[in-house]
């Protein structure tokens, strides 16, 4: 099978979405066992400047569905960024998941040459090609976003490991 642009997008996203609801699932089960509030992973950081455990969800959230929905031409639908609690983080990630599901292949297949255009707050937007923005911005950025996730429930002692991350059966 020839590797399309849906191809190279939507399988990518769903695994590593999933596999996100998984971690949430251990960092619940940790939580619960050395009896503290899972409220307290939201705002786990890294470094002082770095954003927090929810903003990086969220990012990882909105960098799926943008690239799904720039490569078919389509309006990125927009979710409020207001969860509080690792439930609403996990309904976040289920409707990122239903809406990529949701484009149909041939809306995203032979978006290579479309023009799409990133629109940057104190900056001005830039421009790629669908090809270029899926391989050198889309995708990267999204896996940055998800392993900070990883890295923030890995560092609080959540039990996880890079077969987690990988999504291996």
């Amino acid at each position: 099978m020839p590797i399309t642009m849906s191809s190279a997008s939507v399988p990518v996203f769903v695994k590593q979405l999933s596999a996100m609801l998984a971690w949430l699932d251990k960092a619940e089960a940790h939580a619960k066992a050395k009896k503290f509030e899972t409220s307290v992973y939201l705002g786990l950081r890294l470094a002082p400047d770095m954003l927090p455990l929810v903003s990086q969800i969220r990012i990882a959230s909105d960098a799926a569905k943008a690239c799904v929905a720039r490569l078919a031409g389509q309006e990125p639908p927009k979710f409020e960024d207001n969860e509080s609690t690792v439930d609403e983080l996990r309904q976040r990630i289920r409707k990122t998941l239903e809406y990529v599901q949701s484009v149909p292949a041939a809306d995203i297949d032979g978006s290579e040459d479309r023009d799409i255009t990133i629109p940057l707050r104190n900056r001005d937007p830039l421009h790629f090609k669908g090809d270029f923005y899926l391989r050198h911005w889309a995708l990267p950025n999204f896996l940055f976003h998800c392993s900070m996730t990883y890295a923030l429930l890995r560092h609080n002692g959540v039990d996880l490991g890079k077969s987690d991350f990988l999504a291996v059966p």
